[in-house]
């Protein structure tokens, strides 16, 4: 896709949209591991490959930093690392065992992790760049259908404070926060059930002035539920379905949901045409309704929706992909981080023990917050299109920084097997 000269992605791009949002979450999730583990602050992991020699117990290689290979294994974990000292420095983890590993380096004491290397295959080597400071390290290696195995501890001396790291989460941590999240989304869904039926009654009476007016304030409602998308599954085509920007693609009797009566509501359709898409909306609602309470969300999936909505807001809403007619792609922009804060609320007593950005996140929520505010005048948002240069930079620029002091809450939230 080619970009406006303004660097900002044009409204409407000639690529169609996905059939709805369902999927296209599910395509952002691999991007989004992918950002946490390079932009994270609070785990300094590596990730390059090497070619250190198992002999080598330390180098001067390009770099700069002071490299030291550490063996990989169930019968040597850890070792390798005879001259422990803090500071900035690579250690190159060589498998020598025949299976794929997983590999830690934590404080024995405490369980916290400083650096994590994940599918280390047999016979390789990989780098993993740490901070350290003055305390107990222990390398811990955890290979494919063994138990974990916990090398020798290492004390590096001094006073020197220690780097960044983060208190491992489990399946259990997590269940609490997704309870109080489900029973916030029940709530929701009670009151997207009131936003749907009044639309549904502003269309049988006629009354489309009233429809247009009220199709907003309930599809925002559904916009704020961001991180239970993955969970509602098939009825999310039927609540918020889209269709491929080319000629003729609104016709298909699959668009459904609150989009296909956005279309027919801003492009001259009669009441008559709305009344089966709104009365299915309404339905598809309602089952939801009735069937949430029986839902069970992933706990392990929480940290990564966080960040996910913000980059679906990014990718559909910034660029009017989604706008089929209303204007108000800034309006669920702005929707999707509420639906951002309600997550990281209920995420937030775990989160703040383990993000030291924690601060840096808020004020970045703050700030894309306002420029979204700025847009919205008395009952009505500015179109993408309608947006300055300026505006379109200001509002970018604040949505990137966003989806950077979000990718450490995926990776923090990573739920990783420690026996």
């Amino acid at each position: 896709m080619s970009a406006a000269p303004d660097g900002i992605v044009p409204p409407h791009p000639p690529e169609p949209a996905r059939p709805n949002r369902f999927r296209r979450w599910q395509a952002a999730a691999a991007v989004v591991v992918v950002a946490a583990a390079v932009t994270a602050t609070v785990l300094a992991a590596g990730a390059g490959g090497g070619s250190s020699s198992p002999d080598a117990k330390a180098t001067a290689p390009a770099d700069g930093l002071r490299h030291t290979v550490i063996e990989v294994s169930t019968g040597t974990c850890g070792r390798g690392w005879i001259r422990p000292q803090a500071g900035t420095q690579v250690f190159d983890l060589h498998n020598t065992s025949s299976t794929a590993s997983e590999v830690d380096l934590t404080d024995p004491r405490t369980g916290l992790i400083y650096g994590e290397v994940e599918g280390l295959a047999p016979g390789t080597t990989r780098a993993m760049t740490v901070d350290l400071g003055s305390g107990s390290y222990a390398f811990k290696c955890l290979e494919n259908d063994a138990d974990a195995v916990t090398g020798p501890t290492v004390v590096v001396a001094g006073k020197q404070p220690q780097g960044p790291a983060a208190a491992p989460v489990n399946q259990h941590d997590l269940i609490p926060p997704t309870l109080a999240y489900q029973k916030w989304v029940g709530q929701r869904i009670d009151e997207l059930a009131a936003g749907t039926g009044k639309l549904k009654a502003d269309i049988d009476g006629g009354d489309l002035a009233a429809a247009r007016r009220d199709w907003l304030p309930a599809h925002l409602v559904y916009e704020r539920m961001g991180a239970a998308y993955d969970t509602f599954g098939d009825a999310d085509a039927a609540i918020n379905g889209t269709v491929a920007r080319t000629p003729g693609a609104t016709a298909d009797k699959d668009f459904a949901g609150f989009h296909r009566i956005e279309y027919g509501l801003w492009h001259g359709e009669s009441a008559a045409s709305l009344r089966a898409p709104a009365a299915a909306l309404d339905g598809a609602v309602r089952t939801l309704q009735k069937e949430w309470p029986q839902a069970r969300m992933d706990p392990a999936a929480m940290g990564l929706r966080a960040h996910e909505i913000v980059e679906n807001a990014e990718q559909f809403e910034l660029t009017a992909r989604t706008d089929y007619g209303s204007g108000t792609n800034l309006a669920t922009a702005r929707a999707n981080l509420d639906g951002t804060r309600a997550i990281l609320g209920r995420l937030r007593g775990l989160l703040e023990p383990r993000d030291t950005g924690l601060a840096k996140l808020d004020a970045a929520l703050d700030r894309t917050q306002a420029a979204l505010d700025a847009q919205h005048h008395g009952a009505a948002w500015t179109p993408v299109d309608k947006l300055t240069h300026a505006q379109r930079q200001q509002i970018n620029a604040d949505f990137g920084d966003l989806l950077e002091q979000l990718a450490p809450v995926a990776a923090i939230f990573e739920v990783r097997r420690t026996a």
